[in-house]
C-alpha cells in the first residue's frame, strides 16, 4: 500500500474515531441503560437536548400495565421546588412533558417507577436537558462537514509533515480555510440559531465550544507561521495537530453556553418592583 494512501486511512480512522468519542461522551448525548423492574427488564433512553421551542416529552417504555410512573422536574441551577407530574400510559409506554424554555436553558429531571410495592428511581443519577432554537440544515451541515474536515486536514498534515513538508504546506492552507470555514463563519451563525448570541467564547463568555476552536486556530496560526519561515515547521505543525486532536476528544457542549435563571428573575423582580 502506497504511504499516501496509508496516511489518508490513518487520518480518516482517527478523526472518525475522535468524532465519535466526543460526541457520544458528550453531556447532550441522551442518557441510556435498563432497569429490571416487576420482572421486566425497561430500557430507557432519555432526551438531554431539544431542539425548538414546544415541550419537551419525556417517555419510557413500560409494557406492564401495573406499572405507574412519576416524572420530578425543575430549573437548573435554581431553588425552586420539584414539580411533580404524574405520568399518562400511551399504548405500551409511559408519557409526561416538561414546558419549553428559552435558548440555552436547562431543566433537571428525574423518572421513578411504581408498582404496589415498590418505587423504583429509573436512572439513579438527575439528568439535565438543555433546549436550544432550530438551526436549518442548510447552515448545520456545512458546519459539520468543514469542521470535521478540518480535523481530517489537520491530522493529515501531521502524518505529512514528516514526509513532505511541501505537500505538507499545502494541506495546512487547506486545512486553515476549512477551520475557518466552519469555525468562525458558519459556527457563529449556528450558536446564532442555537442560543442567540453569535460568540460566546473569549473575550464575551466561557463557552468551551467557542474557545477551543479559538485555541486550535492559534495553534494552526503558529504552525503556518512556522512552515512559511521554515523554523523548526515539523514540531509546530506536530503541536497543532496534536492540539486538534486533543480538543476534538472534549466532549461535545462540555461547559456549553447556559442559561442564567438567577439573573432573569432578578430581572423580572426588578420590574415588578418598578409596577
Amino acid at each position: 500500500m502506497k504511504k499516501n494512501v496509508l496516511f489518508w486511512i490513518l487520518a480518516f480512522v482517527i478523526t472518525l474515531a475522535s468524532a465519535y468519542y466526543q460526541r457520544v461522551t458528550g453531556p447532550t448525548y441522551p442518557l441510556a441503560g435498563k432497569q429490571t423492574i416487576a420482572n421486566e427488564t425497561i430500557k430507557y433512553k432519555l432526551d438531554r437536548t431539544h431542539s425548538g421551542y414546544s415541550n419537551q416529552e419525556v417517555k419510557v417504555q413500560v409494557a406492564n400495565k401495573n406499572v405507574s410512573g412519576t416524572l420530578f422536574w425543575k430549573r437548573y441551577k435554581t431553588d425552586d421546588e420539584w414539580t411533580k407530574v404524574e405520568m399518562v400510559r400511551r399504548n405500551d409506554s409511559l408519557v409526561a412533558e416538561m414546558p419549553a424554555q428559552p435558548s440555552a436553558g436547562k431543566l433537571m429531571y428525574k423518572v421513578f417507577l411504581n408498582t404496589h410495592e415498590q418505587e423504583f428511581d429509573l436512572t439513579e443519577q438527575l439528568v439535565v436537558i438543555r433546549f436550544k432554537g432550530d438551526v436549518p440544515l442548510w447552515i448545520l451541515i456545512p458546519h459539520v462537514l468543514f469542521m470535521f474536515s478540518s480535523m481530517l486536514l489537520s491530522t493529515r498534515t501531521g502524518l505529512e509533515i514528516f514526509n513532505d513538508a511541501v505537500k505538507a504546506k499545502k494541506f495546512m492552507f487547506v486545512t486553515l480555510s476549512f477551520l475557518l470555514l466552519g469555525g468562525f463563519l458558519f459556527g457563529p451563525i449556528v450558536q446564532k440559531y442555537a442560543f442567540g448570541e453569535f460568540w460566546t467564547g473569549i473575550p464575551f463568555g466561557f463557552d468551551l465550544t467557542d474557545n477551543k476552536t479559538l485555541i486550535a486556530l492559534i495553534g494552526w496560526i503558529f504552525a503556518a507561521i512556522a512552515l512559511m519561515r521554515k523554523k523548526n515547521e515539523k514540531f509546530w505543525v506536530a503541536f497543532a495537530a496534536i492540539l486538534m486532536l486533543i480538543i476534538f476528544l472534549i466532549p461535545h457542549s462540555v461547559l456549553g453556553s447556559e442559561l442564567d435563571y438567577q439573573k432573569i428573575d432578578k430581572a423580572k423582580t426588578k420590574v415588578e418592583n418598578v409596577k
